[in-house]
C-alpha cells in the first residue's frame, strides 16, 4: 500500500490477507476471495481523514450530508471522530446532519442513470456549507449528478469525502476533496458497502468473488 497525495494506494497487484485471519461471518466465508481494507485500518485512516477536514473546515457551520445507504458506517464513525477533536482541539466544527439515498447500481453493475432519493429536501442546504459523506467513488458520474443538483440550491461551499475512489477506465476524472483509499477496478463489499443490500454487516472491506454474485443476484 502506498500514500500519495493525501490518499492510500491499493495497488492492482495486492494480495490482501486470507479470510481465516480475521473475524468473517460464518453466512458469508463461501462469498469472499479475501480482505483487502481490515476494519482496524479503515478506522484509522477515517480518524486522519476527520483531522484533515477540522484542520480545513473548522470554525464553520458544516451540514454533513450522508449518502444512504452505502456511506452510513463511514459516516457515523467520521462524525465520532470529528466529535472527538471538537472536544479536545482549540479548532472546532459545528455540525448538523441531513441523509439522501442515490441508486446507480444494478447487480454489480454501475449504471449511467442515477436515481436521486430526497432530492426534493436540498433546497434546505441553500447558503450552508456542505460535507457530502459518501463510500465509494467509481466512474464519478454519481457524485458529478449530486453536485449539479446541489449547486442549483446555491450552498456556500461544497466539499466530498470518500472512503473508496475506484481506480477504473470508466472514471469521468473526478476526485473528491478528501479521499480513503484509492482502490483496483474490483467489486468490494463490507463495512457498509453491500452487494444487493448483502454484506453491509461485514466488518472488514473484501472482494466479493463470482460464485456470491450468482447467489445473491436479483
Amino acid at each position: 500500500m502506498l500514500s500519495h497525495r493525501s490518499v492510500l494506494i491499493i495497488p492492482d497487484d495486492e494480495k490482501g490477507y486470507e479470510l481465516d485471519l480475521f473475524c468473517v461471518p460464518k453466512h458469508y466465508e463461501e462469498d469472499l476471495d479475501r480482505v483487502i481494507i481490515p476494519h482496524g485500518l479503515i478506522m484509522d485512516r477515517t480518524e486522519r481523514l476527520a483531522r484533515d477536514i477540522v484542520r480545513d473546515m473548522g470554525g464553520h457551520h458544516i451540514v454533513a450530508l450522508c449518502v444512504l445507504k452505502g456511506g452510513y458506517k463511514f459516516f457515523a464513525d467520521l462524525l465520532d471522530y470529528i466529535k472527538a477533536l471538537n472536544q479536545n482541539c482549540d479548532k472546532s466544527v459545528p455540525l448538523t446532519v441531513d441523509f439522501i439515498r442515490l441508486k446507480s447500481y444494478c447487480n454489480d453493475q454501475s449504471t449511467n442513470r442515477v436515481k436521486v432519493i430526497g432530492g426534493d429536501e436540498l433546497s434546505t442546504l441553500t447558503g450552508k456549507n456542505v460535507l457530502i459523506v459518501e463510500d465509494i467513488v467509481e466512474t464519478g458520474r454519481t457524485m458529478e449528478t449530486l453536485l449539479s443538483l446541489l449547486s442549483e440550491c446555491n450552498p456556500k461551499m461544497v466539499k466530498v469525502v470518500s472512503l473508496l475512489v475506484k481506480r477504473t477506465p470508466r472514471s469521468s476524472g473526478y476526485r473528491p476533496d478528501y479521499m480513503g483509499f484509492e482502490v483496483p477496478d474490483w467489486f468490494l463489499v463490507g463495512y457498509a458497502l453491500d452487494y444487493n443490500e448483502y454484506f453491509r454487516d461485514l466488518s472488514h472491506i473484501c472482494i466479493l468473488n463470482e460464485k456470491a454474485k450468482v447467489k445473491y443476484k436479483l
